[in-house]
């Protein structure tokens, strides 16, 4: 018999972030669930990376709930970093560690659904002693989204994924996102539609 899919699920309720005296979003409810994934659009500064990150729990918000939520469990906020992968173009992997290092030292955090030696050639990077901090931007790119979508993790978050990628890296990270969809909730904050085409629904944000 075939097993049913978990739920995985992310509730917001009147989410608001305000900077100084200007509300860069307010009133933000949502309500969403696998098996969908989910997009948050809008142009540059209409405050998609803040939302991404609030929603993550890297930054809190002025005002607002959010819930997270497997099956019928809700997860503790101070728990929800273990159900997650996030990757940025401004978020940093510790450069001074070598490339193998660096999937080593994540592996201690989440596990990966793949064991290193194919986390190695699915990344095409090279030499595996090679310190990240000699990576292209590039590089250090394809490197933290393959360490986030390949991690075992319930939801996944991604910021303007293909910054920095040529289009070969940008035709890899469709098929890699595409092929990991399954069974997790993922979050696609972008200006660029094939980005997140694959997407279901999505909340659009204005300046």
């Amino acid at each position: 018999m075939e097993k049913i899919p978990t739920m995985k699920q992310l509730q917001v309720e009147n989410l608001g972030k305000q900077f100084g005296r200007e509300w860069i979003f307010r009133n933000i409810s949502l309500d969403w669930q696998t098996p969908n994934s989910f997009a948050i659009t809008g142009g540059n500064g209409s405050g998609k990376s803040t939302l991404l990150k609030i929603l993550a729990g890297m930054q809190m918000p002025t005002a607002g709930k959010i819930t997270f939520q497997i099956g019928e469990k809700l997860i503790p906020e101070e728990n929800i970093f273990r159900h997650l992968s996030y990757a940025a173009p401004y978020l940093q992997v510790p450069e001074e560690l070598t490339l193998s290092e660096v999937i080593d030292f994540q592996a201690d955090f989440k596990p990966f659904v793949f064991e290193k030696k194919e986390i190695l050639e699915k990344l095409n990077l090279g030499a595996a002693h090679k310190p990240v901090k000699y990576f292209s931007s590039g590089m250090k790119q394809k490197l933290k989204l393959g360490l986030a979508i390949w991690a075992k993790t319930d939801f996944l978050f991604l910021d303007e994924p293909t910054s920095n990628l040529d289009s070969a890296n940008t035709d890899w990270y469709k098929e890699q996102i595409i092929n990991h969809l399954t069974d997790r909730l993922v979050l696609i904050a972008s200006n660029e539609p094939f980005e997140y085409d694959f997407c279901k629904e999505s909340i659009h944000l204005s300046k």
